[in-house]
């Protein structure tokens, strides 16, 4: 298990973090929980403010071939993957690489990528994952895990470990280092239930068993507007 940061090749982008902190309220949190269209193609203050494709996960999918010695044939699972960009970077940076992705949000995978269609699967993570024990090479989760409370949470990375080969296994979640960070993070947040500084995490890691790599989501005053 090892800290890196596999978005490191992800733009950084501006996020006008006071607007959101006066605007959010519960009706706003409650309905970007919904992940429907609202969520991904509605108002910035209830989740992406439109979330279409452009690229910028093949620079990233590439770093991940890279760093698992992925090969033409092997299988990749990405958790909460929304609209399916990075499955489809997937097969962009490696051809011949099998990608395959779910989603909570039957809005998000019934607008996926064309070029994905099938790989894609509605699938709710407290649930079990409905595929077999080590079916894939390497297995994907960005900012999903910490929509879920602390007991599904590790139910969770375990169901991840379950279906990963050789804990080929990468989870990126919100947290912050500083109470300052803190505070940022807790005026931009819609859907995290489960947050925490580093250390935190590392405690439900270990308490799940899960040894595949890892890395965070952090707001920083850098990238927020005035």
């Amino acid at each position: 298990m090892a800290e890196i940061n596999l978005l490191r090749s992800y733009p950084r982008s501006k996020r006008n973090v006071s607007k959101r902190s006066s605007a959010k309220t519960d009706e706003h949190i409650r309905i970007s929980r919904e992940y429907g269209e609202a969520y991904f193609d509605g108002p910035r203050e209830v989740g992406y403010g439109g979330y279409r494709y452009d690229g910028r996960w093949v620079a990233i999918a590439r770093d991940m071939v890279e760093h698992w010695g992925l090969k033409p044939g092997d299988r990749v699972l990405d958790i909460g993957a929304a609209k399916g960009f990075l499955v489809k970077d997937f097969m962009i940076a490696l051809p011949g690489l099998e990608a395959f992705g779910t989603d909570i949000s039957f809005y998000g995978v019934t607008h996926c990528e064309p070029e994905i269609v099938g790989r894609m699967h509605v699938h709710d993570m407290h649930d079990p994952l409905p595929f077999p024990d080590n079916s894939f090479d390497a297995v994907t989760c960005i900012n999903t895990l910490h929509n879920l409370r602390r007991p599904d949470l590790v139910k969770a990375l375990q169901e991840i470990s379950r279906v990963t080969k050789d804990d080929k296994a990468y989870v990126q979640v919100d947290s912050y280092r500083t109470p300052d960070e803190k505070e940022l993070f807790e005026d931009w947040v819609l859907t995290a239930y489960t947050h925490d500084y580093p250390d935190g995490w590392r405690a439900i890691f270990d308490e799940a068993g899960y040894k595949g790599d890892y890395y965070w989501t952090l707001i920083l005053g850098e990238d927020t507007e005035e």
